[in-house]
């Protein structure tokens, strides 16, 4: 890790906070892919569409595994993960996660359903919170026509994604109808970075301090936003009663300790977790394939435990 940022640095790329929205989302796509595996061919990916509250209609990409089954194996309804990618609120698509949620899918053996929310400065808060939960309502609602259980359900997200998963996750709970699981991959769940990781870590390990006033100063409308539950999941006041949640973290990143903070409140109201770290690597290393191992263990830990709540037992 330590080399692979020395490299990032001598290449002399310009820091995103320093770029205009449309330079850094640029930078962003063109970066995708470098340090990432190839991308998996034996899944099949179609892109879908779906309705939001304001008559909008957001891409939603299916990927699902392509392997040795009858055709009435295929007709059997599956589970399914709804993944929300990362980016600050601002950056990303689900082309910049298509590797990732192809891996997903191969090795879970379940349906994902990667969603194109709005971003930032055109969308703020809480845009990119009513699309997510507008994308779920319709994958319950549509479940039988997609070929999906709509009982076996899972949400997750890495980053950005990750806290708009939780948020997904207490909103169901809300609802009245629970899902299956939360997959996290280090989730920004508190409204202000001031953890001890978050001081550690605020410069030189890829994710810096900068990154999020950046991000937030393009997502937030006011200051005060900040402290609404639907931007920080840790403030919500009852966690209680939620999906069982797989929580996976970086060991050098400045969310880490957000992630700790919200598994030790999510098992203190009596929920499930599962909560996995890999130590010396950074924020984002689930795309870095090609160059850290650790990201492939963490891949495939994660599909694990999708395919334990999403996969029905034979």
């Amino acid at each position: 890790m330590r080399a692979l940022l020395q490299r990032m640095a001598r290449a002399g790329h310009p820091p995103l906070w320093t770029l205009s929205v449309q330079q850094a989302r640029q930078a962003y796509d063109l970066a995708t892919g470098v340090l990432d595996v190839a991308p998996p061919s034996e899944v099949d990916v179609i892109d879908l569409d779906c309705p939001t509250r304001d008559a909008k209609r957001l891409r939603v990409r299916r990927y699902r595994a392509r392997g040795d089954k009858t055709a009435a194996a295929w007709e059997e309804p599956s589970g399914a993960l709804l993944y929300t990618h990362g980016g600050g609120f601002v950056i990303g698509s689900v082309t910049t996660h298509d590797i990732l949620c192809r891996q997903l899918a191969l090795y879970s053996g379940c349906a994902v359903l990667s969603l194109d929310y709005r971003l930032a400065p055109e969308h703020p808060f809480p845009t990119a919170v009513d699309d997510a939960w507008d994308a779920l309502i319709w994958l319950r609602e549509n479940a039988p026509m997609l070929g999906i259980d709509p009982e076996r359900i899972a949400v997750g997200g890495d980053s950005a994604g990750g806290t708009l998963a939780a948020v997904c996750a207490i909103m169901a709970r809300d609802a009245g109808w629970p899902l299956a699981l939360q997959m996290l991959f280090y989730p920004g769940t508190a409204g202000w970075a001031n953890t001890a990781s978050a001081q550690r870590y605020a410069h030189g390990y890829l994710l810096e301090r900068e990154h999020l006033d950046w991000f937030f100063g393009h997502y937030l409308r006011d200051p005060g936003e900040r402290d609404d539950w639907r931007f920080a999941p840790l403030l919500a006041s009852d966690l209680s009663a939620l999906a069982p949640a797989w929580i996976g973290l970086a060991g050098c990143d400045l969310l880490h300790d957000e992630g700790v903070l919200y598994a030790d409140r999510l098992r203190q109201a009596g929920v499930a977790v599962e909560l996995r770290e890999w130590p010396g690597v950074t924020h984002d290393f689930i795309r870095m394939g090609r160059a850290l191992h650790e990201a492939g263990e963490a891949v495939r830990a994660a599909a694990a435990a999708l395919r334990t709540a999403l996969c029905m037992q034979t």
